[in-house]
Formats: structure tokens, sequence, C-alpha cells
């Protein structure tokens, strides 16, 4: 396989929009987690502990999601460097350890988006099971 500068740089975008992705979901996050705790703050219920304990892992996931994002665009960066001086071998193996940690990434960005509807889906239940909707 031949593997020139264009070839990590075609993961440019891609890494740069999935981490802007995590960032914007990371951002709603923390804006829930601020309304959840000042509603705890007000009226301490278990149900709101349990969303709160379900934000914590979410948060976790989007940080390792981002680190491993982040250092895939890293070493993507580092293997075009090395190409750049000629070292082939050197370049390939960066390339699949970039390659690696952004499969990583997505890969905890599905879990997390499993855990969101989760969430979500425990929150249309206990809606159902309301006297509103009786």
């Amino acid at each position: 396989m031949d593997l020139g500068l264009t070839t990590p740089a075609l993961l440019f975008p891609a890494i740069s929009l999935l981490l802007l992705a995590y960032t914007n979901r990371f951002l709603t996050l923390a804006s829930l987690i601020r309304e959840l705790h000042k509603s705890y703050k007000i009226n301490p219920e278990d149900v709101l502990l349990a969303q709160i304990s379900n934000l914590r892992y979410r948060v976790v996931l989007i940080r390792n999601m981002q680190a491993y994002g982040i250092a895939s665009f890293f070493l993507c960066v580092l293997c075009m460097f090395v190409l750049f001086f000629g070292q082939i071998i050197i370049g390939k193996v960066i390339f699949g350890a970039s390659l690696v940690l952004l499969m990583i990434s997505l890969g905890l960005s599905f879990r997390e988006i499993q855990v969101s509807v989760g969430a979500l889906d425990y929150r249309l239940r206990d809606l159902e099971s309301s006297e509103f909707l009786k």
C-alpha cells in the first residue's frame, strides 16, 4: 500500500467534525447537569439522583471519546510529519495506530448513544406511568 501525505490528511476534516460533535454533546450534557443540580437542590428526589448518575457516566464516556479522537488527530499529524521525512514504514505504523484510536473513539461514541437512548426510554416509561396520561 502506498501511503502519501494526502492519505492521513483525508482524516483531518472527519476527525475535526467528530470532535465538534463530541464537544456539542458535552456542552448539552453540562447544561442538563446544571439544571438537574438546581432541581435537586430545590426538591431532592431519587429519580434526579439516578439521572445525575447516568449523566456522570455519559460525561466520562464523552471525555474518553474526545481523548481518543484527539490522540488520533495527533497521530495523523505525526504521521504526515514522519512521511514528509521519507520514513514510510514508521508512517504506516503511526497511521495504523491513528486509525485504531479513531475506532476506539467511535466505539465509545456508540456506547454513549446507547446509554443516552436508555435514559430517554426510562424518562418515557416514567411519563407513560404518570397520572397525566391516564
